[in-house]
């Protein structure tokens, strides 16, 4: 079984908005992350840690400048915690083992897929495409992952 972990090299590599994003709580500018319109096959991994995160079968446009999905690819790796910040009260979505702050979580996604549409920042994400699943070992996630046309 993978152990996921806050890694300090991973930090280390991190670019100056993916440091403030995942380690400062931070959030990139709306319309910005390069994971937005990405619409390829796979999964979005904490970029610190390696902990699968989301499938791209998950994956709607909300129309809010971020990407986001209906629910995580596995609850076990997301940590949901009250947000007082910023004069709102939110749901902050951390990574449960990197605790990478990912973003929040909204009761206004699709209702036909559970109603929550989780707005992460692109920062903070890593992409597996599906065909390098396997061989990155998340091949028991592959189910998960829609299967190219």
């Amino acid at each position: 079984m993978t152990r996921y972990r806050k890694d300090p090299d991973a930090i280390a590599r991190l670019s100056p908005e993916e440091y403030y994003v995942t380690q400062e709580n931070g959030t990139e500018r709306p319309g910005t992350g390069k994971y937005l319109d990405h619409r390829e096959p796979g999964i979005y991994v904490d970029i610190v840690s390696g902990e699968p995160l989301f499938a791209s079968s998950d994956k709607f446009d909300s129309h809010c400048g971020w990407p986001s999905f209906t629910k995580p690819i596995d609850p076990v790796h997301v940590s949901e915690l009250r947000d007082v910040s910023h004069g709102m009260i939110r749901t902050e979505v951390r990574s449960a083992h990197g605790d990478s702050h990912l973003g929040h979580v909204f009761p206004d996604g699709p209702q036909e897929q559970g109603g929550l549409r989780y707005c992460i920042n692109s920062a903070s994400l890593r992409f597996v495409h599906r065909d390098d699943m396997e061989a990155e070992g998340y091949g028991d996630y592959l189910p998960q992952v829609e299967t190219p046309a």
